[in-house]
C-alpha cells in the first residue's frame, strides 16, 4: 500500500465507475435537461431559468396541490413510519430468535409486496362499491346507505395513501434498526443497572438510542428517500395519472405527468432537480439529528 499509491484505487474503481454511471451522470444529465425544451423527438433547445420559473410561479397545480400533498404525505408518513420502525425493532428485538425472525419478515414483507398489495388488498379494502370491505361494513352497520367512492374521491384518496405508506414503511431502515438494537453492548446495559437504571424505557432513552445513532441516521435518510419516492401510491390506487382533482397527486405523479404523459423532458427535469434539492435537504435535517457530533 505504502509503495503502490494505485492500489486503493483500484479497488475502489469498480463502485466509482457504477457510482457514476448511475449517480453522478443522470444528475448532470437532469440538471442540463431541466435548463432546455424537450419533447424527446426534437433537439433540445436553450431555455435558462425558463422552466424553474415558470414551475415555481406559473404551474397552479404545482403550487396548490402537488406541493403541499407531498409536504403533508412526507411530513406524516416520513416520522410516523421512522417512529413506527423504531419501536417495533426495539420490541421485537426483546423477543426470542424464532418469533423473532418471523415478525420481522412479517413486517418487512410489505415494503417487497406494494404493488401487488396495492392491487389484491387495498383496492379491494377500499372499493367504491358495496363489495369494497369498508363500504360492505359501513352499510352492515347502518352508518351510510350509499357506498363511498374512497379512490375517486379528493376527500379521502390522500389519507388512505398515507394510512398505505405507514403500513408499506417497514422497509431497510426498519431492518438497520432492529441490528442495531440486537448488537447493543451488553456491558453498558449492566453498567446502566449499576448507575440506577431501573425500567426498559429509560434504557431506551439513555442506553439504546444513543448507541446505535449510525443506524437511525441511516434508517432516516432511508425514510426521507423512500417518503419522496412513494408518489406511485396514488396512481395505483385511483387508477390514473393524474389522481381524481390532483387530491393524491405528489411530485414523482408530476414528474411523470409532463415527462411521460405530455413529453415535457425539460420541464419534468426541472420537477425532478427541485425534488432532488427537497430531499438533500431533509437528509441534511436528519444528519444534524442523528449524525456523529465532532
Amino acid at each position: 500500500m505504502k509503495t503502490n499509491k494505485a492500489t486503493p484505487y483500484i479497488f475502489l474503481a469498480p463502485y466509482l465507475i457504477m457510482f457514476a454511471i448511475f449517480i453522478v451522470i443522470p444528475i448532470i444529465v437532469a440538471i442540463a435537461l431541466s435548463l432546455t425544451n424537450f419533447d424527446t423527438i426534437q433537439t433540445p433547445e436553450w431555455a435558462g431559468f425558463l422552466n424553474y420559473i415558470n414551475l415555481f410561479t406559473s404551474d397552479s397545480i404545482f403550487m396548490q396541490n402537488v406541493l403541499p400533498n407531498t409536504i403533508t404525505y412526507a411530513l406524516i408518513v416520513g416520522p410516523g413510519g421512522y417512529v413506527l420502525a423504531f419501536l417495533l425493532a426495539w420490541a421485537i428485538a426483546q423477543l426470542t430468535r424464532i418469533p423473532r425472525t418471523i415478525l420481522a419478515l412479517i413486517l418487512y414483507s410489505p415494503s417487497l409486496t406494494a404493488g401487488t398489495a396495492m392491487q389484491v388488498l387495498w383496492r379491494i379494502i377500499f372499493s367504491g362499491d358495496r363489495t369494497g370491505y369498508i363500504n360492505a361494513y359501513l352499510i352492515e352497520w347502518g352508518l351510510i346507505n350509499q357506498p363511498i367512492t374512497f379512490l375517486s374521491s379528493a376527500d379521502y384518496l390522500l389519507p388512505i395513501m398515507i394510512v398505505v405508506g405507514l403500513w408499506s414503511s417497514m422497509g431497510i431502515g426498519f431492518l438497520s434498526m432492529l441490528a442495531g438494537v440486537m448488537n447493543g453492548n451488553d456491558e453498558l446495559y449492566e453498567a446502566g443497572a449499576i448507575d440506577g437504571i431501573k425500567n426498559r424505557a429509560q434504557e431506551l432513552i439513555y442506553i439504546t438510542v444513543p448507541t446505535m445513532k449510525p443506524q437511525m441516521l441511516f434508517g432516516a435518510v432511508m425514510a426521507v428517500v423512500n417518503t419522496f419516492n412513494n408518489g406511485m401510491i396514488g396512481v395505483q390506487l385511483s387508477g390514473s395519472n393524474p389522481t381524481p382533482g390532483y387530491a393524491g397527486q405528489l411530485i414523482v405523479n408530476h414528474i411523470d405527468d409532463y415527462g411521460f404523459i405530455r413529453y415535457e423532458m425539460g420541464y419534468a427535469a426541472a420537477v425532478s432537480v427541485a425534488l432532488l434539492l427537497i430531499i438533500m435537504l431533509f437528509s441534511k435535517v436528519a444528519n444534524k439529528l442523528f449524525g456523529e457530533k465532532e
